[in-house]
């Protein structure tokens, strides 16, 4: 069975027991059992009669799917609060007089526990909004991360391609003078950024450049 096999931060290769084609589609195993469509790309390595192959899931991200989950978590919650909301508007009408409660009138127990319901429910109606707004807030934070663009993706060759270039000629524009360094450290700081880009641009380059 082909299975999923971490590669590097951000990025998921498949290992499989035999070769595959480029814009194949296979079937991956996760640790947790569940089949997943992905579609092959590169091969990356072949090691132990095991051949490892760069892929993308078919469908949606990764990312996209949290997205959608928080989402509908959210709007589950939302929904929730608003039922304990509605609960907690009964005897409105008669709570709006401002009766004082009649103590050791027949009418007392039931005053009582009628306040004492919509307590409760608008205690519910709250915590349920509390959770609301935490999955809206983790359902934004994926979204973003949907829009980012990573090594798990084809299109990163050309986006960290041309992060190295814009790296490269400012860390000749501080060696040069051309560009002012702002602190002692401007062009270390340079040539770290374009030792990191370099290799993520060699990365990107296995995992999805056409051969």
């Amino acid at each position: 069975m082909n299975t999923f096999k971490k590669y590097c931060p951000n990025v998921w290769i498949a290992e499989c027991d035999k070769q595959y084609e480029r814009g194949e589609i296979i079937t991956l195993e996760t640790k947790y059992g569940k089949e997943v469509e992905c579609e092959v790309y590169n091969l990356v390595l072949q090691k132990n009669d095991k051949y490892y192959y760069s892929i993308v899931r078919c469908g949606e991200t990764y990312a996209q799917r949290k997205a959608e989950k928080y989402r509908n978590s959210a709007n589950r919650h939302q929904t929730k609060s608003n039922q304990y909301y509605q609960a907690s508007q009964e005897g409105r009408e008669f709570l709006s007089l401002g009766e004082p409660i009649k103590v050791g009138h027949h009418s007392e127990k039931r005053h009582r526990a009628l306040i004492e319901r919509n307590s409760n429910r608008m205690d519910k109606c709250i915590e349920f909004s509390n959770k609301a707004e935490a999955a809206e807030r983790k359902a934004e934070y994926w979204e973003s991360k949907a829009n980012e663009i990573n090594l798990s993706m084809p299109e990163s060759v050309e986006y960290f391609t041309n992060k190295l270039d814009k790296a490269v000629e400012y860390h000749k524009g501080l060696k040069d003078g051309t560009i002012e360094r702002s602190h002692s450290y401007s062009l270390a700081y340079a040539n770290k950024e374009v030792k990191e880009l370099k290799k993520k641009v060699e990365i990107a380059k296995l995992l999805w450049q056409e051969r």
